[in-house]
């Protein structure tokens, strides 16, 4: 499944989006605030604390969740993404993005444990 336009570009633009990862019983756990950064056809996440966050490490356990950003509620499937192409592009994404924050919050997200976190939002259908 891929976004369509509309839910890119309202995503893509939202400043900020509320990730609630699925715990292995099914459950979502309490929604995080967190920067989104479209890249091409793709809609990208990453931890701000590296691997330690509480967030990042239920995505690695159930693999899945919601998001919810420019008035867009979906259920995604995170893919974690290790090429660094991708990963220097994505970096520029959350610079040209996020150039008007203070860069006390922007360098972070573009070093060491943050890049190391980038997860891929994969729309998913959900079936009752």
């Amino acid at each position: 499944m891929t976004w369509n336009h509309d839910e890119l570009s309202a995503i893509g633009e939202a400043e900020e989006l509320e990730i609630a990862p699925r715990l292995a019983d099914g459950t979502l756990i309490k929604p995080v605030t967190i920067w989104v950064v479209r890249y091409d056809d793709g809609l990208y996440v990453r931890s701000y604390k590296g691997e330690n966050s509480h967030w990042f490490t239920v995505t690695q356990l159930g693999g899945e969740g919601r998001i919810t950003a420019g008035g867009v509620t979906k259920d995604v499937t995170f893919v974690r993404v290790d090429d660094s192409q991708t990963n220097d592009d994505i970096d520029l994404a959350y610079r040209m993005k996020y150039r008007d924050q203070d860069t006390a919050y922007v360098d972070p997200m573009v070093a060491g444990p943050a890049k190391g976190t980038t997860l891929r939002l994969v729309p998913r259908q959900v079936t009752r």
